[in-house]
């Protein structure tokens, strides 16, 4: 896609955010206030932006002390989608944890996901367990991970 860009998003960001993940089901969304406190706390969001409008976003979460990052959360509008921005967000955020000292990545999946997985296998991702139930809806998912920074003795 052309004139686009993959950027840190602020809280000006906020509407167009709750925008995107409008037309998901409930319990694949993040209402206002979640939003809010993603945007403020010890997190990073990252928003594909194209003529002007966010069409893509992915969550990476954090935690003080650890150097494993979460991926929290990728989504891609509808109309957007087939155009690998969900490959593309995926390399942006891995490179931004990097520069945060993050050594891992990890994320939960559906299961039933086969697109997703199909996305993260492709970037080097493992299976690392299955979480049955992990959802609310009762759908357990696939914890996956990532090496992003090799240890100094060879391992990974």
């Amino acid at each position: 896609m052309t004139g686009d860009v993959i950027r840190r998003s602020t809280l000006a960001d906020l509407a167009a955010l709750v925008a995107l993940e409008a037309g998901f089901p409930d319990e694949d969304r993040f209402d206002r206030r979640t939003w809010r406190r993603l945007l403020s706390g010890q997190s990073a969001t990252l928003v594909h932006e194209s003529g002007g409008v966010i069409d893509a976003s992915a969550v990476l979460l954090f935690r003080q002390g650890s150097d494993i990052a979460r991926l929290y959360s990728i989504a891609v509008a509808p109309a957007a989608r087939g155009h690998g921005l969900g490959a593309r967000l995926l390399a942006a955020c891995e490179e931004h944890a990097r520069s945060r000292g993050a050594k891992l990545i990890r994320l939960e999946v559906r299961s039933t996901n086969s697109s997703a997985h199909r996305l993260y296998e492709a970037a080097g991702y493992r299976v690392i367990a299955a979480l049955e139930s992990y959802y609310p809806d009762g759908e357990a998912a696939h914890r996956m991970e990532k090496v992003l920074i090799a240890s100094s003795d060879g391992a990974p």
